[in-house]
């Protein structure tokens, strides 16, 4: 198993990980369109939750971003990182099997700590995500 630290390139910033470097924002781009731009030019290391939960749910450079999340999540797994608790959570399990594929251990370290949350802890997220989170406790590893 790779140690994660190993998968995160903390100093370096996506531009650098995740060539080619997007060009500028169009001038009429939308704030998310800006924002996801501006992510990609600081080191992985100084990124917050909120700017990786915004990189993850709009699944930019996953192979970069999707363990500094599933670092954070292990953590605290109903972080809430900008919108609401479990927020990071739900972008992350709601990502396609070509995200996890070069993870398969990230993927197992982190249905483990979902497995082990405790309902009363999940019934207070948003309507639906409790079934989210068994869907993707549910799914073959195969065909996530």
């Amino acid at each position: 198993m790779i140690p994660m630290d190993r998968l995160l390139h903390l100093e370096r910033t996506l531009d650098e990980l995740d060539p080619p470097r997007w060009a500028p924002p169009a001038p009429d781009a939308t704030r998310l369109v800006r924002k996801v731009h501006e992510l990609r030019q600081i080191p992985l290391g100084e990124l917050g939750p909120a700017d990786v939960r915004t990189l993850v749910s709009q699944q930019v450079a996953l192979p970069y971003v999707l363990p500094l999340a599933v670092r954070s999540l292990l953590k605290d797994p109903l972080l809430d990182a900008y919108f609401y608790e479990g927020d990071l959570l739900l972008a992350t399990v709601n990502l396609p099997a070509s995200a996890w594929a070069p993870f398969p251990d990230l993927r197992i370290r982190l249905r483990t700590r979902i497995s082990s949350l405790a309902h009363e802890a999940v019934v207070d997220l948003p309507q639906g995500a409790a079934e989210e989170l068994a869907r993707y406790l549910a799914e073959p590893e195969q065909h996530r």
